[in-house]
């Protein structure tokens, strides 16, 4: 990937639900905190209600349904077809709830953010209040949120950055993704403006960010 020095980091962002974290990547856009433009949105249901938060920023918006596609190459192919076309630095999993495999021309170009400190409650199936939950169950004393590249596994790839909260005695799974989802506001932005300056590599699996 390579842009001049100063432009705007150009991302794509996947979504599945209500857009929470677009939202939260759009605002400190706006604020002049994060040197980004977000030129795409990609959903995976047509009803998902963060693709308001994509129109009223003027990004361009597309719905790929996982149930239209026939294989997991032609939900791959439909999803990164406008991207490259789009001619993106980065794409950026905000709440994507659909299993994708990277092509190689996107490989530790795409990142994804969960809510738990990776390898802990992660793969298939642990999402959302499920993956709070299961910490709670656990009695962990701490849990918080990773920001990794991916690849072809579920919640698997070269972690950049991981943000811990403590779990406290009285929590939900409610109040305790509210907690983590306060770091996951912070982690984000840190790391997609990392990545814009240039500051973040890869090498052997392991990610380098630079001083």
């Amino acid at each position: 990937m390579s842009r001049e020095t100063g432009l705007p980091l150009e991302i794509a962002v996947l979504i599945s639900g209500g857009g929470t974290t677009l939202r939260n990547i759009l605002e400190r856009i706006d604020e002049g905190s994060l040197n980004a433009r977000v030129k795409l949105v990609v959903s995976s249901r047509s009803d998902a209600a963060g693709l308001a938060y994509a129109e009223e920023a003027g990004a361009k918006t597309e719905v790929v349904s996982q149930a239209d596609c026939e294989s997991p190459r032609e939900f791959q192919e439909r999803i990164f077809e406008p991207c490259r076309r789009a001619e993106l630095d980065l794409v950026v999993m905000a709440g994507f709830l659909k299993h994708l495999t990277i092509p190689v021309d996107f490989a530790n170009r795409v990142v994804n953010i969960h809510p738990s400190l990776i390898p802990k409650y992660c793969g298939k199936g642990l999402y959302g209040l499920r993956v709070h939950q299961a910490v709670l169950d656990a009695g962990e004393a701490t849990s918080g949120c990773t920001i990794h590249f991916v690849d072809d596994e579920f919640d698997h790839g070269p972690i950049i950055l991981q943000l811990s909260v403590n779990v406290e005695p009285n929590d939900s799974a409610q109040t305790l993704a509210a907690r983590v989802f306060q770091v996951e506001c912070e982690a984000y932005p840190r790391v997609i403006g990392w990545i814009a300056d240039g500051r973040v590599t890869v090498e052997h699996g392991k990610v380098t960010v630079a001083e």
